[in-house]
């Protein structure tokens, strides 16, 4: 037995002619999943008398785009098209495959089961024709009530610690072997296999695979509020995690996730706060700056002490000479480093050709020229006789 393929139009046209079967389904709704092929029964020339189970020879078949049909004759899938248009069903021909933009995915799965029907099969008493939904199930909305583990790594400021997030949103997915999931979910369908009788154990193995999927993600060091940016990855280390489970048992992917919140308790967001603030202060130019805008809320406050002004200040005065550090020193300090840097990183040429960035040639030997330049020791490199900057005079 097997399928041949007709012209919708020729193929609805010979039902004026002829008492075979006319088997249809219409479109299929995004809650319906699979759906039991159903006979033409109104006019003429509908079939009224025959057996619901047995398909005729030469009956017509039509698949829809956005389906996938097939039929089961005893119990066993020998016959898969994917391709929309009409069929004809012929019972003295070979077991067929039109599996359209699925062949990949269903090819090998088919090829078995033909041969087990070839070499073992037994006349047909029961033949059943099932359409699937092949287009995109959406809105399958998620949200996870146990908090996930996530690495924040940020090497700017060597911060590198575990915190938990909770995410929502919602994903998904599609159909991709058909005979998969009637042999492993639906089974003989009495009339139509809706999402919601699978829905939520997808949801829980959806969210089971969530917690290594993330974890790859914290792998690309990035902040928990940029997940969201990075839905592409997550959907491919979602399929990933659950290719055993949905598309090597059930015929089913992944298509899409759409992350739509990302919270973190309250104390590790305040952690990394902390830690992004304790990083911006190792650059001496900013511990600086926060040194004058902490002395600058000091003075405020200091202005309102109930013992007067002048004793608020003098409090300022002592705590200010007990750190024993001023916002000039770190200035100055970030100067003098600054001046490093543009030291290591401007290199000369010496006079054989190589490019050194150290005090002698690392070719030939030669000591660097010297350009007359000086470094004060509040850091500043100048070429004149005083420091532009403290106004110091140069060394003899």
């Amino acid at each position: 037995m097997g399928l041949i393929r007709a012209g919708l139009g020729a193929a609805i046209s010979t039902l004026k002619d002829s008492w075979k079967d006319y088997i249809y389904c219409d479109s299929l709704e995004n809650d319906v999943l699979v759906a039991k092929g159903q006979r033409h029964t109104s006019g003429l020339f509908s079939n009224n008398n025959g057996n619901d189970n047995i398909i005729t020879n030469g009956s017509n078949i039509i698949v829809n785009d956005g389906q996938c049909m097939i039929i089961v004759d005893q119990g066993k899938v020998v016959e898969v098209c994917a391709e929309a248009g009409g069929f004809t069903y012929d019972s003295s021909s070979s077991p067929s495959l039109f599996g359209g933009n699925l062949v990949d995915g269903i090819q090998s799965t088919f090829q078995e089961i033909k041969e087990r029907f070839v070499f073992g099969g037994e006349v047909a008493k029961d033949q059943r024709v099932y359409y699937f939904n092949t287009k995109e199930i959406l809105d399958n909305k998620f949200g996870t009530v146990n908090p996930i583990p996530f690495k924040v790594v940020d090497k700017k400021i060597n911060l590198d610690v575990d915190v938990s997030i909770r995410l929502a949103g919602q994903y998904s997915y599609r159909i991709i072997d058909p005979v998969l999931f009637y042999s492993n979910v639906c089974g003989n369908v009495a009339s139509v296999y809706t999402r919601d009788e699978i829905d939520n154990q997808l949801k829980a193995e959806f969210i089971s695979a969530l917690q290594p999927a993330i974890g790859k993600l914290s792998s690309l060091e990035m902040r928990p509020n940029e997940i969201v940016n990075h839905n592409s990855e997550l959907e491919v280390y979602l399929n990933e995690a659950l290719s055993a489970k949905w598309s090597q048992t059930r015929g089913i992917k992944v298509v899409n996730v759409a992350i739509a919140t990302v919270t973190l308790p309250e104390e590790d967001a305040e952690m990394i706060k902390m830690a992004q603030k304790a990083g911006m202060y190792t650059n001496a130019a900013m511990a600086g700056a926060g040194l004058v805008d902490a002395q600058i809320e000091a003075m405020k406050n200091a202005s309102k002490n109930s013992g007067g002004a002048a004793v608020g200040f003098m409090g300022m005065n002592m705590a200010q000479n007990a750190g024993g550090m001023n916002a000039m020193n770190f200035f100055n300090m970030n100067n003098q480093q600054q001046a490093q840097q543009a030291a290591q990183q401007q290199g000369w040429t010496c006079s054989c050709g190589t490019v050194n960035t150290g005090k002698f040639c690392s070719n030939c030997g030669s000591a660097k020229p010297t350009d007359g330049s000086w470094t004060c020791s509040c850091g500043t490199v100048n070429t004149g006789n005083f420091c532009s900057n403290c106004g110091s005079k140069k060394p003899q």
